[in-house]
């Protein structure tokens, strides 16, 4: 590790999915000698990515899980972390990017900025991360650099400039013309180790001047020096160049682009030229904290190495040593064996292994400056705590954790599975924020839920292959409710004689809609005079009318928004007990129940669709049939976000839906919005449905 802060980097790739991330990352890592072949994404040597470490993502192909390294390039440190491109793990996306000082953008040279691509840049800018933008693929049939640039202008609002310009295009892709050089590079080699660099073809000679204009008339507005040069007509010197595309990368006023292929071994090293060139060092990027002993004021965090240490945990790993926490370390420098506390509970720890991971590998090291991204063991934490000095007491803002989308019920298929299957979930809860379970009271079945379909299958088939869990699914679970709409009156008398002791009580009364303001789903009144019900009885009304609610008629749903008055009753001083009047309330609610005329209420999500504005019509569409009523649709540019209600039983494959019908450009989220009125037909389906269940049961 180097003694200079300056010459350090923390960086992350993040992009669409299938742009070649890993792939990418695969060259760095070759390049940057810290691996000594290249293994392919789905490489017929059956090896897989470096970064891709976990089998499902060897097998699927794809990232799922944030990988950490730490490569050498020209004398720099560089962490670097692989992000995942689905949608579905994008937590992983902003683990990384809370903690990351500058990222490479990667996009598909032909597909250009997809949707995820959109996530990404939304992501970026909501940390304020600068970015590099590297077209990859350039070797691909239908490859076209220029139209990704100028799409990360209208797309992405970014003020994008072509620092370089291919020599040939899609399988004639030889190498890039780095436009501040004004010279032809090419990448010799089997694995394009070798960087030869010659003058410009003669063919290409005017393209070249006409981008280096178009590229200097870009920066020129970060600098007033280059500005005058360019009006003088005198030469201007590379450093002066190099020094304006940081200015403006830096302020993230500027997006330099470069392009290549990493599958064909081009272009990556002038990549990583202008990480090192462009992307800020950690004293560069201003770090807060929130001083908890100062009423929560903001407080900046020099990289200063000699001052007491602030880390914060940002990613947690459970492996066959414990639990692994990475973390970042902003001020000072976290020894071996130094004392630390977890701001978050106040407890003190002592550091114990403290490592420096290399995908699933790792080296011991003794102490990690500030700037650093390193990981500990065994230290019992949340994703998201702030480790600090015991003298200190701040707390870093803590990172977006974004709502949970779908739900899955899961049970074992036997006693062994079941224990196994808790030990998965609570690991899998520890490390994904955005995974989350709960059992249902109602169905008492344990319930997953989180970002997405492909999220949730992911973790049933680790659970499957890490604890041999075997589960079987079912199928997403609506929470339905029972109401009445409208007033009606009881009278219910309960009477049994059978030997001994009888039972004999007598409830009446009213049942009516409770309006109420404070979201209570029971009220109840006494309203009795004279005696006719004893005092000590009253509380058994009450009882017996909430065990009726449990359970309602129609569906067997629980019942809401029920008042239920008792004016009168009977009762007998011998036969009559708390048991009796119970029964008699529970006897009185379902008479009342039947003539009250209950209704089916179902939960309606609020749901918010985003894409651009050409495929607003087939989003109209698709909320359409599915029972939705629009509520806003705004157009930003050519993005159109469409909110709508839209009961939760119409959501369930709603993804596929609208990814096959916006060419995958749409996202949505949503959330809980209120329950409402269940329409007459599917009432008829659910009833017919719950009666088929009952009869199945007493069979």
């Amino acid at each position: 590790m180097s003694a200079d802060i300056t010459k350090m980097r923390n960086i992350g790739i993040s992009a669409h999915i299938d742009s070649g991330k890993t792939t990418l990352t695969e060259r760095i890592l070759f390049y940057c000698q810290k691996i000594h072949a290249i293994h392919e994404v789905r490489g017929k040597d059956g090896v897989g990515a470096t970064m891709d470490s976990m089998e499902l993502e060897r097998e699927r192909g794809i990232t799922i899980a944030s990988a950490a390294t730490n490569v050498t390039w020209k004398d720099h440190d560089i962490n670097i972390i692989d992000t995942p491109g689905h949608v579905d793990f994008t937590i992983e996306v902003e683990r990384a990017l809370r903690v990351l000082d500058g990222a490479i953008m990667v996009l598909c040279s032909v597909g250009g900025v997809q949707s995820q691509s959109i996530t990404v840049d939304r992501q970026l800018k909501r940390y304020n991360v600068p970015r590099v933008a590297f077209i990859n693929k350039s070797d691909r049939t239908g490859a076209n650099p220029y139209k990704v640039c100028d799409q990360l202008k209208e797309k992405l609002d970014l003020n994008s400039v072509m620092m370089q310009v291919p020599i040939g295009l899609e399988e004639k892709l030889e190498g890039v013309i780095d436009l501040i050089r004004m010279k032809a590079i090419y990448f010799d080699g089997d694995d394009g180790e070798v960087v030869r660099i010659e003058e410009i073809p003669a063919e290409l000679q005017a393209e070249a001047d006409e981008r280096r204009e178009m590229m200097l008339d870009t920066i020129s507005m970060f600098s007033d020096e280059l500005m005058e040069k360019m009006m003088d007509g005198s030469d201007i010197p590379e450093d002066l160049l190099h020094e304006t595309v940081r200015k403006g990368t830096l302020t993230q006023e500027l997006v330099p682009v470069y392009l290549g292929s990493a599958y064909k071994n081009k272009g990556i090293q002038e990549m990583m030229d202008a990480v090192l060139k462009y992307l800020p060092s950690p004293p560069e990027v201003e770090n807060t904290a929130l001083d908890l002993d100062n009423d929560e004021d903001v407080v900046v965090l020099p990289s200063d190495r000699s001052l007491p240490p602030v880390a914060l945990a940002f990613k947690l790993e459970d492996g066959q040593y414990g639990q692994l926490t990475y973390i970042r370390v902003y001020q000072g420098i976290i020894k071996k064996g130094a004392d630390l506390v977890n701001v978050r509970n106040g407890r003190k720890f002592k550091v114990g292994r403290l490592v420096r991971m290399h995908s699933n590998n790792m080296e011991d090291i003794v102490e990690a400056p500030a700037g650093d991204i390193v990981a500990l063991f065994g230290v019992e934490c949340a994703s998201g705590d702030t480790f600090c000095d015991p003298k200190m007491n701040v707390s870093m803002t803590s990172m977006f954790v974004p709502d949970a989308v779908i739900s899955l019920s899961i049970s074992p298929i036997d006693k062994s599975a079941s224990d196994k299957m808790a030990k998965a979930l609570n690991r899998f809860t520890k490390e994904d924020p955005t995974f989350r379970t709960h059992v249902d009271s109602e169905s008492n079945e344990t319930i997953i839920s989180g970002m997405g379909e492909l999220h949730l299958e992911v973790y049933i088939e680790r659970m499957k292959r890490e604890y041999q869990a075997e589960v079987v699914t079912g199928a997403p679970q609506v929470a339905y409710r029972e109401a009445i709409s409208t007033s009606a009156e009881f009278n219910y008398t309960h009477k049994k004689q059978s030997g001994g002791s009888g039972q004999y009580a007598r409830v009446a009364g009213i049942m009516e809609v409770l309006k109420s303001d404070d979201d209570k789903d029971y009220e109840f009144q006494n309203k009795i005079k004279g005696g006719s019900i004893p005092t000590e009885y009253i509380p058994s009304c009450d009882k017996g009318f909430q065990t009726a609610m449990v359970k309602g008629s129609l569906i067997g749903a629980p019942v809401v928004g029920v008042k239920m008055t008792v004016t009168d009753g009977q009762f007998h001083a011998v036969d009559s007990s708390d048991q009796a009047f119970q029964t008699a309330a529970l006897g009185a609610f379902r008479e009342a129940y039947k003539q009250a005329k209950p209704i089916i209420l179902e939960p309606i999500m609020k749901v918010s669709v985003e894409g651009p504005s050409e495929f607003q019509g087939n989003i109209f569409g698709t909320l359409n049939q599915r029972r939705g009523m629009i509520v806003a649709s705004n157009e930003e540019g050519t993005y159109s976000v469409v909110e709508a209600e839209v009961p939760l039983s119409e959501m369930f494959g709603y993804s596929t839906v609208l990814r096959s019908s916006t060419q995958g450009k749409a996202e949505f989220t949503m959330e809980f919005a209120k329950y409402g009125k269940v329409p007459t037909s599917v009432t008829e389906d659910l009833i017919r449905k719950y009666e088929e269940e009952k009869k199945a049961q007493h069979k």
